[in-house]
């Protein structure tokens, strides 16, 4: 026993207990690193949300590009729904004569373009001798410039013509309804899928609306909610009929133009820029690509033959820089950016019906993130610790004398 205390040493320092920090602060630094692992994981959440999105969309594009055609075209007729409601029209009613009167005019659309547009493609074989003779001077002088090009514009000019080979017959279809009869089953399906969702959009939209705003339970919420939904509908519909009459004033006037240069299917042609110039950027370089070959086609000089694009686009300039400013003004124009980037984008996902659609959902997007407020990005990456919550920084007076109490 003795021996044992002897090992011991005669002189030690008791160990003091750690002092713990304020509970205050620990708490916060704490909430703070709980912020921040919450944070992290939204954030990596979101991105890997983000990335997939895109390939979701275009995998599952059978049910999503109906789906969103549908509700756009749905949106776009709710302040034709509530005009008829107003005047004590039954919401099923209302909404089987909005849907109508759009089935109608897509009818039409299809008559008017997609006929003769036929005919059209029909005659291009037998045509392209034509078109070969009016634009031998412009590959001439090409050729001239380019001395490297010469063997491929002399196979081009002198290369046979198989018409035989590609004037194989079809009926094209005389009506959408007789387009919708005659298209692949799947096609058949997501048009009927599409009309369906319009029309039960339609005919439950005031009670959805109605449901949606007592759902909030606050009053402040039900306005916040309210004023969304209006926003989105007025700024789509606006900007959907907006355009549409003015792509329809473009259109009549190329129509008449043509008729008056003698092309043959000018209201073909003029339904066709109505159409394309709702794609931004590269709508009007199509219909002037697409006109000018229907020019070649039809006259024998190639002066002549090139006016139908000429007149397109010097009346798209017209329309783009001077008629479109005056009627949408600052309320509807967007950053061109954005709008190639959501073209390229819809583009890529669902081909031409997604470029159709781009403009009209990135109004949507845009109408619900300036209601709803800009996302804070985990806190900008961390500096705030959280996804909403910001701390209040210090005090000037404590940066500049550390050592003193807060």
């Amino acid at each position: 026993m003795t021996g044992a205390m002897s090992d011991m040493p005669k002189h030690f320092e008791p160990i003091e207990p750690a002092l713990p920090e304020p509970s205050g602060r620990g708490n916060v630094h704490l909430h703070e690193e709980r912020n921040r692992l919450l944070s992290g994981l939204v954030l990596t959440a979101g991105a890997g949300l983000l990335i997939a999105l895109p390939f979701a969309l275009q995998a599952g594009a059978e049910f999503f590009l109906p789906l969103t055609a549908a509700l756009v075209i749905a949106i776009t007729l709710v302040p034709f729904l509530e005009w008829l409601e107003r005047r004590h029209m039954p919401s099923a009613l209302a909404a089987f004569t909005a849907l109508g009167s759009f089935l109608v005019i897509a009818n039409s659309a299809i008559v008017l373009i997609i006929v003769p547009a036929s005919d059209w493609v029909r005659l291009l074989p037998s045509r392209m001798g034509q078109i070969k003779t009016n634009l031998a001077p412009i590959i001439d002088a090409y050729a001239q410039l380019q001395n490297f090009s010469d063997e491929l514009v002399r196979k081009v000019v002198a290369g046979p013509v198989s018409v035989a080979a590609r004037t194989a017959s079809f009926d094209p279809p005389r009506s959408l309804f007789q387009f919708v009869a005659t298209a692949a089953p799947a096609v058949l399906i997501q048009t009927l899928f599409a009309i369906l969702v319009i029309y039960f959009f339609l005919s439950g939209w005031t009670s959805l609306r109605r449901e949606t705003i007592r759902s909030r339970e606050s009053f402040a919420g039900a306005m916040a909610i309210a004023r969304v939904i209006q926003n989105v509908v007025d700024a789509t519909s606006r900007y959907v009929l907006t355009i549409a009459m003015i792509n329809l004033m473009l259109g009549a006037a190329v129509a008449l133009a043509l008729t008056v240069l003698g092309m043959p299917s000018a209201l073909m042609w003029g339904g066709i820029v109505a159409l394309l110039n709702f794609v931004p950027y590269f709508g009007p370089i199509v219909a002037a690509m697409l006109l000018g070959l229907g020019g070649l086609m039809s006259f024998n000089d190639v002066g002549t033959a090139l006016m139908p694009a000429v007149i397109q686009i010097s009346l798209h300039l017209v329309e783009a820089n001077v008629l479109t400013p005056v009627v949408l003004g600052g309320r509807l124009r967007m950053n061109p950016l954005l709008i190639l980037v959501s073209l390229t984008f819809w583009l890529w996902i669902w081909g031409t019906i997604g470029a159709l659609l781009a403009v009209p959902i990135l109004i949507i997007i845009r109408t619900v993130l300036a209601a709803a407020g800009k996302p804070d990005i985990a806190g900008f990456l961390f500096e705030a610790g959280t996804l909403t919550t910001h701390h209040r920084a210090p005090r000037a007076d404590n940066l500049d004398e550390p050592g003193k109490d807060s």
